[in-house]
């Protein structure tokens, strides 16, 4: 049948809407299933369900009004209760790194997000920082379902309390979900006796069994980087993506894959309001949908009572321990990612500096990446446990090894090889200076390096301190682990202690940028 009329006008059908269970559908008049979905969008038609993502939160109070878990319950809890079947997801990172996870390894955070828990929670790179065994034990207290299609045993078997994919029922529609793990993770985190496997290959094996299994749209939770997420969008393999990891807020669709990251720290949620018409073509039935995306700003709402209450406990907890005064800083500190990822920082300095002389190391290398309060500290400014604590979340310890001078060039090669994206390797460094040019290809980007006044000498040994995660490769920092281990990973300090101790000691910190890295 022609969809014009003799006088060339559009001929209009009845669409029926089809939305929550206990709703009648909504019938409109139009000329398409997209036409009818956009109409019923636009005139605030009740959605057939909803999907809402948070990812990458760690801080459990707010800061400056906004953020925290207490304003994600509320945002959580109030999108339930409209009537609406809502899936929510959470794409990973939670457990660590915060003030408050060094000391229980993140099990603040599990009770925090069982006030309102979602219905999938799919591991990042940071729920492995605290090892195997914790990770288990923190998926036992979470009510949410764990998912990673792409994350096993060494052997090969499937985690307890994990699934590959589920499909739910939203009203009359059926939501197939699949969850992916970063394939990385070893590489950043603590995760040994885990074994990660790709995740395209994760993705077109899901995605089909979902299919196969009669689901109607198909969502992906992944916690993995903005690369990987566009591909997993231009595949096609998915209706919707669901992601975290880069910490952006980022809603795109093309009209074919809709792909959501919630930034970070719960400062905003976002929602997508699913319009959906089911039909059916050559005896088969078929969904037609339309999002419609809400970021949902957390300083628009009242924090949640109950996750309020909880927090405040463990802050109550803390401040016992960490308001503790040990220094003065007589030199502005900036440890902003941005900052301690791309160039020298003080604050990198400072740290770097503590290490070496707690070890007495030739010089010290420690990753940008590690540095995590994100803050600035004027001239002037106490500086407390906490603070230290709050920079240097993980709970690493210090290490040295005996390596060679080739290993050390090798390091801070590996080092600036990501500077143009700000990755977590760029080295903070003492007992040193190098020079670096940005615009050559990684690998061959570090001109030039002194150790102690003198030029490197490939040949040459030197007494390397830096932290666990490094030793281990983490950050790609596999030269650190070829030479001679002097202070191994069981032997070392807690690298917050050393800070700590190191500040305490010289009561003023004066360590200012002053040319130890140079980009030409």
């Amino acid at each position: 049948m022609s969809d014009q009329t003799n006088n060339g006008l559009s001929r209009r059908e009845a669409f029926s809407i089809a939305v929550a269970g206990g709703l009648a559908a909504t019938t409109i008049m139009a000329a398409s299933a997209d036409e009818a979905l956009a109409q019923a969008a636009a005139q605030g038609a009740t959605p057939t369900f909803r999907l809402l993502l948070v990812n990458d939160i760690y801080k459990m109070g707010e800061v400056q009004g906004k953020g925290g878990f207490a304003r994600l319950a509320a945002i959580a809890r109030a999108e339930k209760a409209k009537g609406v079947p809502v899936f929510y997801a959470h794409a990973g990172d939670m457990y660590s790194p915060s003030l408050m996870s060094g000391f229980d390894q993140g099990a603040h955070t599990v009770e925090l997000l069982n006030v309102v828990p979602p219905d999938v929670f799919v591991p990042g790179n940071h729920e492995f920082d605290f090892g195997k065994e914790n990770y288990l034990k923190r998926r036992s207290e979470s009510k949410s379902l764990f998912m990673a299609a792409n994350l096993r045993h060494e052997d090969g078997s499937q985690l307890p309390g994990h699934e590959d994919r589920k499909i739910f029922e939203m009203g009359p529609i059926k939501l197939g979900v699949f969850g992916v793990a970063l394939a990385n993770t070893p590489l950043m985190s603590s995760a040994a006796g885990f074994k990660f496997s790709d995740e395209m290959a994760a993705v077109r094996e899901q995605s089909k069994a979902l299919r196969d299994a009669g689901a109607d749209i198909v969502v992906a939770v992944t916690h993995t980087d903005f690369a990987r997420d566009l591909e997993i969008a231009r595949s096609r393999l998915v209706d919707v993506l669901l992601t975290g990891h880069d910490h952006d807020l980022r809603i795109s669709y093309d009209n074919r894959v809709a792909m959501v990251e919630s930034g970070e720290e719960g400062e905003y949620v976002t929602a997508i309001d699913m319009y959906c018409i089911i039909g059916e073509r050559e005896g088969k039935r078929t969904v037609t949908w339309r999002p419609v995306f809400r970021p949902l700003d957390s300083a628009l709402v009242t924090p949640d009572p109950e996750a309020f209450a909880i927090v405040k406990k463990y802050e109550a907890e803390l401040s016992k321990e960490l308001d503790v005064q040990i220094g003065t800083t007589a030199v502005a500190l900036d440890s902003r990612s941005a900052t301690v990822r791309s160039q020298e920082a003080a604050i990198g300095n400072l740290i770097a500096d503590a290490i070496r002389d707690s070890t007495g190391a030739d010089i010290a290398i420690t990753n940008g990446g590690g540095i995590r309060a994100n803050k600035q500290y004027q001239p002037g400014q106490t500086l407390t446990r906490r603070d230290m604590l709050s920079e240097l979340p993980f709970g690493n310890s210090t290490v040295m090894v005996e390596i060679t001078g080739k290993d050390v060039k090798d390091a801070l090669e590996n080092g600036v090889s990501q500077v143009d994206n700000r990755a977590g390797r760029f080295p903070q460094v003492s007992g040193m200076k190098f020079t670096y040019d940005p615009k050559a290809a990684p690998g061959s980007r570090v001109v030039s390096v002194e150790i102690g006044g003198k030029p490197l000498d490939p040949a040459a040994k030197y007494k390397v301190a830096s932290n666990d995660f490094m030793f281990g490769g983490g950050d790609g920092y596999s030269s650190l682990g070829k030479g001679r281990t002097l202070i191994g990973k069981t032997d070392g300090k807690l690298m917050a202690n050393v800070v700590m101790v190191y500040v305490r000691k010289i009561g003023k910190v004066e360590n200012a940028v002053e040319g130890r890295i140079v980009a030409k």
